[in-house]
């Protein structure tokens, strides 16, 4: 295997931490046709879905793992990436002409340098997916995009790999990474954060099944976000309506301060882009921002007293 190759052959896999990720990953390069040969996992939970997901690859130590494949699936949580590869080249691990392709969104091909400057070929390939340990993890795989990254000429051989995992390979430049990976952090981690949060204020409303409520606006809202960018806003805030924002802030402050402070920051994001698109008038977008900045000072009788 060299780096000038156009389409990787069949190639050996091991797997450094065979977790909802590796697992995953390691089973859908097995259905296109590598062979899966080592993997590693310390966990209880790591060693059961490796079982079930790569059934008869042994579990080795990390070392032997990486001897034994062509490449070297490195899924490994983000701040142990550094480590774990420095350490593997100070181990004195023959990584010469392996390719070595970690998962993390964060990091781009830099990570990898240790083990580049002993030869071997690094990719970054980040899948862009939620994995839960459930069985159709693999199946999320078909048709997600892929945050690729790697030399130039390696470039060919990243992406191939991700089509043959089902995926779409999007380009990340290696100085990106960092603000790639904050926004998709951003958009789906803090999603399932105001979701978990709507569906906890219903309920203290009274509302006996929030997700039965939410599932069908939510689903809505996204639809228009995703096709129509920010004209797909609507609601108080698109609307201008200073006073509606401004009763629900008082009323989020008297049930949960978390909640109108975050209520507060976001409603002063969407007041901008709707006044970007074209939504929002520029005196309804004052008057909706005076609200928003009294309502971020303290009330009068929450004031500091002695």
């Amino acid at each position: 295997m060299t780096a000038s190759d156009q389409r990787p052959g069949r190639l050996s896999v091991g797997v450094v931490g065979a977790g909802r990720v590796g697992s995953a990953l390691g089973r859908a390069l097995g259905l296109a046709g590598h062979r899966v040969v080592a993997a590693s996992g310390v966990s209880d939970a790591s060693r059961e879905r490796a079982a079930d997901r790569l059934p008869g690859v042994p579990l080795l130590p990390v070392p032997e793992v990486v001897a034994a494949a062509d490449l070297v699936l490195l899924t490994v949580p983000d701040d142990a990436l550094s480590s774990l590869v420095g350490g593997l080249v100070s181990t004195g691990v023959d990584v010469r002409g392996k390719l070595l392709a970690h998962t993390s969104g964060r990091h781009g091909a830099a990570v990898l340098e240790a083990a580049t400057r002993a030869g071997a070929l690094p990719l970054a390939l980040h899948p862009v997916m939620t994995f839960t340990g459930r069985p159709d993890d693999v199946e999320r795989l078909a048709g997600i995009c892929f945050g690729v990254t790697s030399p130039d000429p390696l470039r060919p051989v990243a992406e191939a790999l991700v089509v043959e995992m089902g995926g779409e390979p999007v380009w990340i430049p290696e100085d990106r990474r960092t603000l790639y990976h904050a926004a998709l952090a951003s958009g789906a981690n803090h999603l399932v954060t105001l979701v978990v949060e709507s569906m906890d204020l219903l309920g203290r409303a009274g509302v006996d099944n929030p997700g039965r409520m939410l599932g069908p606006l939510l689903g809505a809202a996204l639809d228009n976000a995703l096709r129509l960018g920010a004209k797909g806003l609507t609601g108080p805030v698109a609307r201008g309506d200073a006073g509606t924002v401004a009763d629900h802030v008082a009323e989020l402050g008297r049930v949960s301060p978390e909640a109108r402070g975050a209520y507060v920051a976001l409603a002063r994001l969407t007041a901008g882009r709707a006044l970007d698109a074209g939504l929002l008038k520029p005196d309804a977008a004052e008057r909706l921002l005076d609200v928003l900045a009294e309502e971020r000072r303290p009330d009068a009788d929450e004031g500091n007293h002695p």
